[in-house]
């Protein structure tokens, strides 16, 4: 496995990848690249809202819960549409097993967070969660799906204040591989995040689409801070850690994975790295793939049964 300096030397505009949160949040979620959040946001949502998105404004990121011991929640890039809709747009790499009621949480958090105190329920605005995952989560072919609160034997929808989407992009690079030229706007973007066009693809993308250009441009920004690349490695090794810790634990423990039961046992594990890398504790994690002990003692802590 490189180190954290090979990485890092290595790190260039072609080895790039923006389906990293670090990079994705200094390109998504800054007020002075605000037309790029926007064009991707009116590309994925356009056929949901029926209207194009005319502005938007960055919000909070840490949305803090009423009672004390709850769970403090930080999104990747939070920010409300014009037309008034809370929109969460989440970059997941990482498998942890707990991806469709995580997405279901950040959602229901926002739309409480959408009410102000002596206002209605009229009041409530719907809330939307964008998740651009890096491996396959649903049964569905298509990379992209849309989930809502929905009678499942008539259809009738019960209204639009909750709109969850998922967008797989393995999926998307599995497909037939179509010219720039021919593809949609989402499907641009999906190419983009797929990270998989060859120079002169990367090039043409860019000369099609003024918002993706403006992306890789940002991207040429990030590369050139040092901090920002060193965060960027930083997660990259995390991410590393993780899968090979994941894979040491699935060939060494299948013991303790038959007796908890493989799938069982892969949730318990999912939902103790998904905690333990929301906190940064990333040596632990790794740590912990490869301890049984130390992972007993842990489930223990966390209270995971």
């Amino acid at each position: 496995m490189p180190n954290r300096e090979e990485l890092f030397q290595a790190l260039n505009e072609k080895t790039f990848n923006p389906m990293n949160d670090v990079a994705f949040k200094f390109i998504f979620g800054k007020e002075e690249r605000k037309n790029i959040t926007l064009d991707f946001l009116d590309s994925c949502l356009y056929g949901r809202l029926g209207h194009h998105i005319e502005d938007l404004v960055y919000k909070n990121t840490e949305m803090v819960p009423y009672a004390e011991d709850g769970k403090l929640t930080r999104l990747d890039v939070r920010c409300k549409l014009s037309s008034g809709e809370e929109v969460d747009v989440e970059v997941q790499v990482l498998n942890l097993k707990n991806m469709r009621r995580r997405t279901l949480y950040y959602w229901a958090q926002m739309y409480l967070f959408s009410l102000a105190s002596g206002q209605t329920y009229r009041d409530l605005k719907p809330a939307i969660t964008i998740n651009i995952l890096a491996f396959e989560l649903l049964p569905q072919e298509e990379p992209i799906a849309m989930y809502t609160i929905m009678n499942p034997k008539n259809g009738d929808e019960l209204n639009k204040d909750l709109s969850l989407f998922f967008l797989e992009i393995p999926k998307f690079a599995k497909k037939p591989k179509k010219k720039i030229s021919e593809m949609t706007k989402m499907e641009r973007w999906m190419a983009y995040f797929a990270n998989q066009l060859d120079d002169t693809e990367r090039e043409e993308l860019a000369m099609s689409d003024a918002a993706i250009s403006g992306a890789m441009d940002a991207a040429r920004v990030f590369l050139a801070d040092d901090e920002e690349r060193w965060n960027y490695i930083n997660r990259q090794m995390a991410i590393l850690d993780y899968n090979s810790g994941i894979q040491s634990w699935r060939e060494e423990g299948r013991e303790e994975g038959r007796e908890e039961g493989r799938e069982e046992g892969e949730d318990k594990m999912g939902r103790l790295m998904a905690l333990l890398l929301e906190k940064g504790k990333n040596t632990e994690a790794l740590q912990a793939t490869r301890d049984k002990d130390l992972r007993s003692k842990l489930y223990r802590e966390y209270g995971i049964d």
